[in-house]
């Protein structure tokens, strides 16, 4: 029971909902990317969070962060960035997760994720219950999933959440933090997962998924129920497979600066599109205009222009 202690005592929890949007929460790791040349504030779902901020929902991340000078960073920085810091809870006995990020030439990132930190000892409580219970839309992924009481705290989380909300899986496989077992039971706990064409293969393999991509992709979707299965290929777009079809667009030419954070603002967009019920289409060059955007920005959450925050989500 390391990681009780919350933000509910702070100015936080005097936050209201953002007037008109949806309630979304990335629950999961919060870390800061250690570069070269500094610490940047990441983990895949905080970064989901802050981005659906920026498009007009309130956003909650859902983690635990050390009791020490770069956890209370995080506050500060979350804080900075509009989203509900109320259940970011905190540990007296793990300190705030760092990642050493090493970029290629095209700004590709390589990570060394430290172990024995705070995000891995999220704990359930009545708190959460109740924020499960009130959402529209959550984003998870396998790398929180570790340590046995994160990934206890996730899936309890993701039962309690309304049947009519998007529980969206990022699978953003890291070695050496995953396995068929965790990805399987991720997948059943899902209604939208959003993969990698580096990840693909390995999902293939897992579940003998034949054919081309489109058919890897529609064979998924079928095998664990989906809505929809996003699926990701950087600099050439993204293809959405849902029950009716399959959904293509290109991607966006910019300058890339670096890819961390990239695929959070996607699945960020790729959320608030589905929710506000665009098509397919416009969703889709939606998430890949946003993602270029953050491709050509150093971190994983660079303030969006006013021009990509034209859709603002109503109430349902």
């Amino acid at each position: 029971m390391e990681c009780m202690k919350t933000m509910n005592d702070s100015n936080s929890s005097k936050q209201t909902d953002a007037p008109g949007g949806f309630r979304v929460a990335g629950i999961g790791e919060v870390l800061w990317d250690v570069f070269p040349n500094g610490q940047r504030l990441g983990g895949a779902p905080t970064n989901f969070a802050c981005h659906c901020r920026q498009l007009g929902a309130t956003a909650f991340p859902v983690s635990c962060v050390g009791d020490d000078a770069l956890g209370r960073r995080t506050v500060e920085e979350l804080e900075r960035l509009g989203v509900d810091v109320r259940h970011l809870q905190t540990s007296a006995a793990y300190p705030t997760g760092r990642v050493l990020v090493e970029l290629d030439e095209t700004g590709k990132p390589d990570y060394q994720i430290l172990e024995g930190v705070a995000w891995e000892q999220l704990e359930f409580t009545d708190g959460l219950d109740a924020l499960a219970r009130s959402l529209d839309a959550v984003c998870f992924g396998t790398l929180a999933q570790r340590s046995e009481v994160s990934r206890r705290t996730i899936r309890g989380f993701l039962k309690r959440m309304p049947e009519r909300a998007l529980k969206i899986l990022d699978v953003n496989l890291r070695q050496p933090f995953f396995s068929r077992a965790l990805v399987e039971e991720s997948l059943a706990l899902a209604n939208v997962v959003k993969l990698s064409d580096e990840e693909l293969p390995v999902l293939a393999g897992y579940f003998e998924l034949t054919g081309g991509v489109n058919e890897q992709l529609a064979g998924l979707r079928e095998r664990f129920s989906l809505k929809l299965v996003a699926y990701t290929r950087g600099a050439d777009g993204s293809v959405l497979v849902t029950a009716g079809g399959v959904q293509e667009t290109g991607g966006v030419a910019v300058t890339p600066v670096d890819s961390v954070g990239a695929g959070d603002s996607f699945t960020a967009a790729l959320c608030i599109g589905l929710l506000t019920g665009m098509p397919l289409p416009e969703v889709n060059q939606f998430a890949n205009r946003v993602a270029a955007f953050v491709c050509s920005k150093a971190g994983a959450t660079p303030i969006l222009p006013e021009s990509l925050k034209t859709i603002q989500p109503n109430t349902p």
